[in-house]
């Protein structure tokens, strides 16, 4: 298996540290208000990535934090706390913040079908931690202290370690592009970043520590969590391209200055999500919140779409690519489920032979020959279909299948779609629960409308296929029957 490693820009075999076992770090959510969309994609595509390690066979150790204290507006080393600031602006306990889009993240990760992550650390929950990681930092000569505040000292750092190994960026040209901003006086440089800030008298979320009443830096947080749980050196550590810079250029610097090793072998970034060609933005109005397109409440998409079409629209991408959420692009994702999950669910009525016109053997290998090239969904879902076209041969009898084909080529694409790719049988569970009663009321309309066709009632038959079709429910007619899909 071969993963696109940020850190080298090339894909490398992947090789655990310890064999059978993966340790992985995502950077969560900071819960100050309800998840991105944009999060939600990101945090899919390294919930795919944990389910085909599992389905692999590793011992996986999931780690994903809950940032709940320390990360200051614009990502910046002044200014307020973004859920101290929320808390303020409704006039409750910070805490309250962290509880209410705590619960909001995890319930909309639940109606998306996210598998919970081994451990789910939170910030506030680390503080010693945290404390005990500047001490060392501090003692190996990498940070100062201003005035009750500790800051990393990046140009003494890059003397005897690389300060853009990750972002591909130069101290030099940083320094060369940085204003001097109001609030950078205690730092000996703008690059140098917060370790530990003293909080001014109204910042309600404070912890003690040797040098001051304060809270702890953002990027501080995912180093002392993720050593904590993976070791000083674990196997991937994935986040949003967003935090390349400076979130995980810093935790790089942080884990060196502290431990003297390189704390990642293989650094992952899935692609931002754009909506309609631009950037998600709430001050241009192009921003939609997953509830909103669940619901249809937006003005932007046509319709509501269920959490299985999203996970397959997102799927059909690259996790490494820049995707355009478009209700065009919904909508056909929306045909190219439900024609999937036809043909899957077709396969338990699928005539048998003694001979098979398919070497399912070789194509359940192009499936995983898929996934080890970088994790390459897009590659699986053509694979998928082709088995889509072999299936509706064999309905038709012009293709066969042995018994023993049929059982490989069954657990193959249920391990894919369902295990890998997260996705569900909405013929047996939905979002609402209703699979079933629509269903029956589909069938119903069927049956209606056979009996109008075998009085001749041709206009009557005629609207009733129609009419389903506005609804987005297409009636197929066939040999043994009519079915239909969404």
């Amino acid at each position: 298996m071969k993963i696109y490693n940020s850190l080298s820009g090339e894909k490398e075999i992947f090789k655990p540290i310890h064999e059978g076992y993966v340790g992985m770090y995502v950077c969560g959510p900071t819960v100050y208000s309800h998840v991105h969309l944009g999060n939600v994609r990101t945090f899919m595509s390294f919930d795919m990535i944990y389910r085909y390690l599992k389905h692999l066979g590793y011992k996986v150790r999931y780690v994903r934090n809950i940032t709940d204290a320390g990360h200051l507006e614009n990502d910046a080393d002044e200014g307020e706390d973004k859920i101290t600031k929320k808390a303020r602006l409704e006039e409750i306990e910070p805490m309250e913040v962290v509880q209410r889009y705590t619960v909001d993240f995890h319930n909309i990760l639940n109606t998306f079908n996210f598998i919970p992550p081994s451990i789910e650390p939170t910030a506030t929950g680390h503080i010693i931690e945290q404390i005990e990681l500047i001490k060392t930092i501090i003692d190996n000569g990498f940070a100062y202290l201003v005035n009750g505040s500790v800051y990393f000292d990046v140009l003494k750092y890059n003397e005897t370690n690389n300060y853009g190994i990750l972002s591909k960026r130069k101290v030099e040209d940083l320094i060369h592009n940085t204003r001097e901003l109001d609030g950078q006086s205690d730092k000996k440089n703008p690059q140098d970043f917060a370790l530990w800030k003293k909080a001014e008298p109204q910042h309600i979320m404070r912890w003690p520590s040797p040098w001051s009443d304060g809270f702890p830096g953002w990027h501080l947080e995912c180093t002392a969590m993720s050593t904590k749980y993976l070791g000083d050196h674990f196997d991937i550590h994935g986040g949003g391209m967003d935090l390349k810079f400076p979130h995980h250029e810093c935790e790089i610097a942080q884990n060196q200055a502290a431990k003297g090793i390189t704390p990642v072998n293989f650094w992952m970034h899935a692609n931002m999500l754009e909506l309609n060609g631009q950037r998600m933005s709430k001050s241009t109005g192009n921003i939609i919140n997953p509830r909103e397109l669940l619901s249809g409440d937006n003005n932007i998409m046509s319709k509501a779409y269920s959490p299985e079409v999203i996970r397959f629209f997102m799927m059909q991408s690259s996790y490494r690519s820049i995707l355009d959420l478009t209700d065009p692009g919904l909508s056909a994702s929306e045909k190219g489920f439900y024609r999937l999950l036809d043909a899957v669910n077709s396969l338990e009525n699928l005539p048998t032979s003694t001979s098979s016109s398919m070497d399912v053997s070789a194509w359940k290998q192009t499936c995983y020959n898929a996934m080890n090239d970088d994790f390459n969904t897009p590659i699986l879902i053509a694979n998928l279909f082709e088995a889509v076209k072999f299936i509706n041969q064999v309905k038709d009898e012009k293709a066969r299948l042995t018994k023993e084909d049929l059982a490989l080529l069954k657990e193959t694409i249920h391990a894919f779609m369902f295990d890998v790719m997260g996705l569900r049988n909405t013929n047996s569970i939905d979002e609402t629960g209703n699979t079933d009663k629509l269903s029956a009321t589909v069938q119903l309309l069927i049956k209606l409308r056979q009996e109008a066709r075998d009085n001749k009632d041709f206009a009557l038959s005629d609207q009733i296929r129609d009419e389903l079709d506005e609804l987005g429910i297409q009636l197929n007619d066939g040999k043994d029957g009519t079915s239909f899909s969404l």
